[in-house]
């Protein structure tokens, strides 16, 4: 099975692909932080980031879509934007006819370090010992997209 794994965000979106085969090992197929500018209007970045989503969900097959959601913030103003941008993401899955499962950050801790309360660096420092990556990731995002898709495929075995 192969998946596209989202870390919300309307000025930073981590994506990860992650196919994993029965009785194999997880393996990343492909991540980045896709960035939008801040100089540009929100439904600008969002048509960006939706334009994004669909090119690597086409380009990769993925069969499924994973993403985070929300916590809450005493800031509304970043949350109604990266709402804004799961709602374009959530509508690509659905128009390319993949289904979307939302995950809670408890639940991806937990699914990762086995602790809910884990931080950052734990969550990090668990997807470097469970899956191979070649490259060097710059962004938290990239890594949290990584640990989404982790958890939809521990919550998904066969």
């Amino acid at each position: 099975m192969k998946i596209i794994s989202i870390d919300p965000g309307y000025e930073r979106v981590g994506i990860a692909i992650i196919e994993k085969e029965d009785g194999q090992k997880e393996k990343l197929i492909y991540s980045d932080c896709f960035k939008t500018s801040a100089k540009l209007p929100l439904t600008e970045r969002l048509f960006l980031i939706g334009q994004e989503i669909n090119k690597i969900i086409r380009e990769y097959g993925a069969k499924a879509l994973a993403i985070e959601t929300l916590f809450f913030t005493n800031n509304q103003k970043t949350v109604m934007g990266v709402s804004e941008a799961r709602g374009v993401i959530m509508y690509q899955a659905m128009l390319n006819k993949i289904p979307v499962f939302e995950y809670t950050p408890l639940q991806i801790k937990i699914a990762v370090t086995g602790y809910g309360k884990s931080d950052k660096k734990q969550v990090t420092d668990m997807v470097l010992r469970l899956i191979k990556i070649e490259k060097k990731i710059k962004h938290d995002d990239e890594y949290d997209a990584i640990a989404v898709g982790l958890t939809h495929l521990a919550s998904h075995r066969n």
